[in-house]
């Protein structure tokens, strides 16, 4: 088969670019999916980072009901297998346990990632219902990081970060209840926005109110990329029970001017939590950049209770994730999830939370309260805080600690493991303010390392001006201008 590009020219697109060819006519929506259909033929042997590709979506994106007269004009898009579902689709969580379960409807977002222009054309890898640190359970499958194929994506969108960031597809779904966008962003070198609370609609079966920390969006390798992303798919469901913000002006008008200058606070230790040396330095050297574009810097954090937040949010998954698997349980007719199904850690987290009493989540609830507005403080002082993606160095692939086939008897201990490595993305869910990782700077192994930044509710805008500003200032060359190992344009 003949491609309609190289694979140079298919990497030097991105998502806003490749739509603008289709809309003068230079290139199809069927050309683009086959494209992306032989990128990821390339690149996920070494990778696993894709679960199925739909033949009939490439062949035919309008029949896959996508919108081609959308903005996005039938951009190939891989959806992570957790989350929004696609109608008769196959929907498996990264779970033994949920092997063939196939979707009755799509959920809202799916139909406006439809309407959008977006054409869905297969899903990628997650750990087993999104729990874990990595898509790293040779059961089921073993997603690795394409800088470097013995280390791992981290998670949980864990294949679809390594798709954009092997350039397969310019940008792909993500979610993130602790950090699943931000962390594989952050070790696989992409952009990774977590927005605000009240801004991706979870409808039918959630809100941002019931599911509290859980958000959706994107992997990218572009701002321009995810500011589309969120300026066509934000907004309310139909019966809405919070409210939900709406920006002045579009993202992707806002970001072609640099915002004013800001205060930024640099911060690598939060609590118990630090980083090592080498990544509080690469914190320090982004600092520095920052000056240097005029911004205000100085290390500041907020004054909060660090140890009873993490206590809060443990409290939050343990009993949210207890609730999925049983609904999950009570749909199969089990009373307990098999051992031969279900991954070990999963089992403690229900028998865990499962008798989470609503005296357990009010006093959570009052944590997160504090915690936001002590937050909510600190920005009035300070406009971003600017902190590494993981305090510690990427993990090798098979690093049991931090995933649900770990052994680790001990639920609470098998969570403090994990806030040692990722304490910096979680509160940020807790507190519904969003965060976005930008890949600028690198671990000692020389794979990406993540830079998160940080703002008050609403402030996603800034955000992506900031970010906007930053890519301007390096030509837009991400990672220093370095490609992965396992990439489109490699061999």
């Amino acid at each position: 088969m003949t491609l309609p590009m190289s694979w140079n020219e298919w990497a030097q697109h991105d998502g806003v670019a490749l739509s603008a060819r289709v809309k003068k006519g230079e290139l199809t929506a069927r050309e683009l999916a086959s494209q992306a259909q032989a990128a990821i033929a390339k690149v996920d042997p070494a990778l696993s980072g894709v679960v199925e590709v739909f033949a009939d979506a490439v062949a035919d994106p309008a029949g896959n009901g996508t919108n081609l007269d959308g903005p996005f004009a039938g951009l190939p898009f891989l959806m992570k297998d957790l989350g929004p579902t696609m109608k008769g689709r196959l929907q498996e969580m990264g779970s033994l346990l949920m092997r063939g379960n196939r979707a009755a409807a799509d959920t809202f977002l799916t139909s406006k990632f439809r309407a959008a222009g977006l054409n869905l054309i297969g899903r990628t890898t997650t750990p087993e219902f999104g729990v874990c640190s990595s898509a790293d359970n040779p059961a089921v499958y073993v997603t690795r990081n394409p800088w470097n194929t013995d280390y791992t994506t981290c998670g949980s969108s864990a294949g679809s970060a390594a798709m954009v960031a092997a350039g397969a597809v310019p940008i792909a779904h993500a979610t993130d209840g602790g950090g699943s966008i931000r962390i594989p962003a952050g070790v696989n070198g992409n952009i990774g926005l977590k927005v605000s609370r009240g801004v991706f609609s979870l409808a039918p079966a959630m809100s941002d109110l019931t599911g509290l920390v859980s958000i959706q969006g994107c992997q990218s390798r572009s701002v321009r990329d995810t500011a589309a992303f969120v300026d066509h798919a934000r907004g309310p469901a139909p019966g809405e029970f919070m409210p939900f913000w709406s920006a002045a002006e579009p993202y992707v008008e806002m970001i072609k001017r640099d915002p004013a200058p800001l205060r930024i606070a640099l911060s690598h230790q939060w609590g118990d939590y630090r980083a090592t040396p080498q990544i509080a330095a690469e914190l320090e050297k982004v600092g520095r950049f920052l000056e240097g574009l005029g911004h205000r810097v100085d290390y500041a954090l907020p004054e909060l209770g660090y140890r009873a937040a993490f206590d809060a949010q443990t409290t939050c998954y343990i009993s949210n994730f207890a609730v999925v698997i049983g609904n999950m349980l009570a749909a199969r007719g089990l009373e307990r999830p098999p051992a031969d199904l279900v991954e070990p850690v999963n089992i403690r987290i229900w028998e865990a939370g499962r008798h989470t009493s609503f005296a357990d989540r009010a006093r959570m609830q009052a944590v997160f309260n504090t915690t936001s507005r002590a937050f909510g403080a600190f920005f009035e002082q300070w406009d971003i805080i600017l902190t590494p993606i993981t305090a510690l160095p990427t993990p090798k692939v098979g690093t049991r600690e931090y995933l649900t086939i770990s052994d680790n008897p001990d639920v609470l201990d098998w969570f403090g493991n994990l806030w040692r490595n990722f304490a910096f993305t979680p509160l940020a869910n807790l507190c519904g303010i969003p965060a976005i990782s930008l890949p600028l700077a690198t671990h000692e192994h020389s794979l990406p390392l993540g830079i998160q930044a940080i703002a008050k509710q609403a402030n996603d805008g800034l955000l992506l001006q900031l970010a906007a500003q930053i890519e301007r200032a390096i030509e837009g060359k991400w990672n220093g201008g370095r490609t992965p190992k396992v990439h489109v344009t490699a061999g």
